[in-house]
């Protein structure tokens, strides 16, 4: 197994560790993942995520490579029309000939020759070669940065307060900072370019994370990321409570947020919550050509993924004899993920979160049991609010076809609000 910069770490301070993708990770810490799910949504939680891989495109070319193997037109992919530019990231997914998913991922788009892919665990050789096989570029570089890059996630409404503190001149950087944008760069071959730093360390910091929650992901050189991890720690002090693979997982998925190879993977991408990953369409044609679009474009057989709610914490992992059955029994498909969500429950048939506002329906009271939640697969098609059951061939539990999970999420919520920022201080900084 691989190991992380920060294995010594997490084993001194008592982790369960598991193997994934290869490398030896968290999955929790000794207060348990309940604690560390609840921490992200109350305060801020702080992930090792050196696993994840990542590829660089630079070069004459890097745009156009893009635009023909990745799903998002880079043309009008933000907003309203508008394009991907310096900055800004955006995520997506590179699918095969036959519409099926290779993986999904963020890019990243320093300047228009050069550009960050981070993709999942094991997948940067991958997904290095499926872009090289279609480069048409002689001075086109693709460099696999698999282990090459550290990267930590702060995720939770006190992340911008705990970063501001690492930061030079934190009003300046974080008030211009929407939601999927990022800053600086990364140390590379021993030089920092155009970098901002967290203290003195060269770093990308990105708007962006895998909760559902207000965040970052902090990207730097291996070798520095104990050093930023304790800063984090020491700054945040209670604040910040480190979490592992397992409230990762649960936290996404409350969130309506796909694992690839799991909820996505070897089918066409079609049918599924995350239909805002393909470029728009008219008439049924997608705004661009890319690697596996005419297949999507003449499927006409495909099964639909929902995402779903239970009724309490009770949960039907995939694997074995697990099924998705109607009232009677009859099979409609099988169970992609299942979870808990350990901070929202059922109040007066509807759900409510740990960070729902009172006076949006959590009561004074409120103590979230978690409900059971993740994402099916099935043959027809199926209304939202609708009735369905898991099983495992002994136990069935009732779930709801949902649209979306956890209510009130903070993913998306300003800096200037989770920061508390007075408007004129705000304004003057971003001038």
């Amino acid at each position: 197994m691989k190991h992380t910069p920060l294995h010594d770490w997490h084993r001194a301070a008592g982790a369960n560790m598991s193997e994934f993708a290869s490398y030896s990770m968290p999955l929790w810490y000794p207060e348990g993942v309940k604690k560390e799910h609840e921490g992200v949504i109350e305060s801020c939680g702080l992930f090792d995520t050196s696993h994840m891989a990542a590829i660089l495109v630079e070069g004459d070319g890097a745009r156009q490579l893009l635009q023909r193997t990745f799903t998002k037109d880079l043309r009008h992919c933000r907003g309203v029309g508008k394009p991907l530019m310096e900055g800004r990231c955006v995520y997506g997914v590179f699918l095969n000939e036959k519409g099926h998913v290779i993986d999904d991922a963020i890019v990243y788009q320093k300047d228009d020759g050069c550009y960050l892919v981070v993709v999942n665990a094991s997948m940067g050789g991958v997904i290095a070669g499926h872009l090289a096989g279609f480069n048409i570029s002689a001075v086109l570089r693709i460099t696999d940065m698999t282990d090459r890059l550290g990267k930590i996630d702060v995720q939770g409404p006190s992340a911008a307060k705990v970063v501001k503190g690492l930061l030079a001149d934190p009003l300046r950087v974080l008030a211009t900072m929407p939601y999927f944008s990022f800053k600086g760069w990364f140390e590379r071959d021993g030089a920092a370019d155009e970098t901002l730093c967290c203290g003195d360390i060269p770093v990308l910091l990105s708007r962006t994370g895998y909760t559902g929650e207000f965040g970052f992901e902090i990207f730097t050189a291996p070798r520095y990321l104990q050093k930023i991890w304790q800063a984090i720690l020491e700054e945040g002090g209670e604040r910040v409570r480190p979490c592992g693979l397992a409230a990762r997982d649960s936290l996404r998925t409350g969130a309506v947020l796909p694992l690839s190879h799991q909820d996505i993977g070897n089918w066409p991408f079609l049918r599924n919550p995350w239909q805002f990953a393909l470029p728009p369409t008219e008439n049924g044609k997608f705004s661009k050509g890319f690697v596996g679009s005419e297949a999507l474009e003449a499927a006409t057989d495909c099964h639909f993924t929902y995402a779903f709610a239970g009724y309490d914490p009770r949960k039907i992992p995939p694997g074995g004899r697990d099924g998705v059955v109607d009232a009677r029994g009859r099979v409609l498909g099988r169970i992609l993920s299942c979870t808990t969500d350990m901070a929202i429950d059922r109040v007066d048939g509807g759900i409510v979160s740990m960070a729902t506002a009172i006076e949006d329906g959590r009561p004074a009271d409120f103590k979230a049991r978690g409900l059971c939640c993740g994402f099916v697969r099935v043959r027809s098609e199926l209304d939202f609010g609708e009735t369905v059951y898991l099983t495992d061939g002994s136990r069935r539990i009732r779930v709801e076809i949902r649209r979306d999970i956890r209510p009130d999420r903070t993913a998306r919520c300003s800096i200037k609000k989770m920061l508390q920022m007075p408007e004129e201080e705000e304004n003057e900084r971003a001038r």
